[in-house]
């Protein structure tokens, strides 16, 4: 047992991240290339499902709230040499998010009309967004799932596994879109039908992969029975880590629906340009994303094994290099803005739009990585309500009211939109940095070490 717990706490940032990175990567680039390849078929496609896809995210967040929950958890058990312990905590947040993603399917395919109405877009645009939503609604059942399935595999340091599951996936996806937009073979263009399909499928696949990988890699046998025995000490573990910590992200995805809506207003080129630039954007942040959790899972196990000060200059050390690599991405994209645009589109309004908002992320990512470091490991410490109380206010008292204020009111259109988006994400980063170097685990409870 002792060696056991020893080797969890001993496994390198690097042997976790670098699965953890290919794997972003690819689930950023099934996102991008479905964008780039909509791109060459209707703007306003990009536009509609760029729309959509923020809907479906606030959605997918719910099955988040285990999934976060489980990962914590998990890892400081497995940390602390709890081993039959984080088994079962696999179990409960698979059964959990069975009922959870069943739920939001239903919710979303009935309720997808009204709620996308609520983005006040119309015409072709609405369509392709209403398209993508009722085919999507379907698959989030297959995404609730997989994201349970993830994180027990994560948790458990098989990060490799969970990576090949992401390469098939992409193969699945691209290889749908190639046949809905280019109507290769003779076959018919489906277009953003096609595309949703191809999502669908790629979703359901993912399934059945982690499920063979969870009983292959650690004999976890998960039958239909398990659905209906989670415990209820389990669930109030879980949500009392993963609701808190859920909802920062689920603040955000609402500030970006109301800031959608101020892009909205700036027309459908300012709305395609800004889709494209978040596909753009995500890349600046990949490395810093992978890292970032790595060391969740890592802090996660040190806290498990009273390692305090290793977990403390974990989450600095990595704060570091985050924010090195995230500026040098930042810098390389908006040097070669003009020909990365050129890839998405041809349109020269639309373009000129989103050259300067290229130069602007090189201030907003630094700031992101601080938040996406640094609020990860006050999770894994236990410090799960600090980083949504602070999101709150910051995202709405400062992006929400300056993207109107820069944006629509001084009229800066979707440069004013992301200087307040770097404007907030510096200011959680700083407040979480002072969170951090404050050792959060001296005044809060260590959520597995006295149960």
């Amino acid at each position: 047992m002792e060696e056991q717990k020893n080797n969890y706490q001993e496994q390198s940032l690097f042997s976790i991240t670098w699965p953890l990175f290919i794997e972003l990567a690819l689930h950023m680039g099934m996102g991008i290339v479905a964008t780039l390849m909509l791109s060459h078929y209707s703007d306003q496609a990009v536009a509609g499902v760029g729309v959509a896809s923020q809907l479906l995210n606030i959605f997918i967040l719910v099955f988040n709230v285990t999934s976060i929950g489980a990962t914590v958890l998990i890892s400081q058990n497995l940390g602390a040499g709890k081993l039959q312990r984080a088994r079962q905590l696999s179990y409960s947040v698979f059964g959990l998010n069975f009922w959870f993603g069943i739920s939001i399917a239903i919710i979303v395919f009935f309720l997808g009309e009204p709620l996308l109405r609520l983005y006040n877009v119309h015409g072709a645009v609405f369509d392709y967004g209403l398209t993508f939503v009722r085919i999507c609604a379907l698959s989030l059942f297959f995404e609730s799932l997989s994201l349970a399935l993830s994180a027990i595999l994560r948790s458990n340091g098989y990060t490799k596994e969970s990576m090949m599951v992401t390469v098939y996936m992409n193969l699945i996806s691209i290889g749908g879109n190639i046949i809905a937009i280019t109507g290769i073979f003779g076959l018919p263009v489906t277009g953003v039908t096609g595309v949703s399909w191809a999502i669908f499928a790629a979703r359901a696949y993912a399934v059945i992969a982690l499920l063979y990988l969870l009983y292959s890699r650690l004999s976890l046998k998960i039958v239909f029975k398990d659905i209906f025995n989670v415990s209820k000490d389990d669930i109030r573990g879980l949500l009392r880590i993963g609701i808190p910590s859920a909802g920062e992200n689920l603040s955000y995805q609402l500030s970006q629906v109301v800031i959608t809506s101020f892009v909205v207003t700036m027309g459908t080129s300012s709305l395609a340009a800004r889709v494209y630039i978040l596909n753009i954007s995500m890349l600046c942040f990949l490395f810093t994303f992978a890292i970032g959790q790595g060391t969740q899972l890592l802090v996660a196990r040190y806290i498990g094994g009273k390692q305090f000060d290793r977990a403390l200059k974990r989450g600095i050390s990595t704060l570091k290099i985050a924010m090195v690599a995230s500026t040098f991405a930042s810098l390389v994209f908006a040097i070669g803005g003009h020909s990365i645009l050129n890839l998405f589109t041809e349109d020269p309004t639309i373009i000129m739009i989103g050259l300067p908002v290229l130069w602007a992320i090189v201030f907003v990512e630094p700031g992101r990585a601080m938040n996406i470091v640094l609020m990860s490991s006050l999770k894994s410490a236990g410090d799960v309500r600090f980083p949504v109380v602070i999101g709150i206010i910051s995202m709405w008292g400062v992006a929400v009211l300056l993207s109107y204020l820069f944006g629509v009111h001084y009229g800066l259109g979707l440069l004013g939109v992301w200087l307040a988006q770097g404007a907030d994400e510096w200011l959680r980063g700083c407040f979480a940095l002072k969170r951090w170097l404050s050792k959060p685990w001296e005044r809060v409870t260590k959520l597995v070490l006295d149960s």
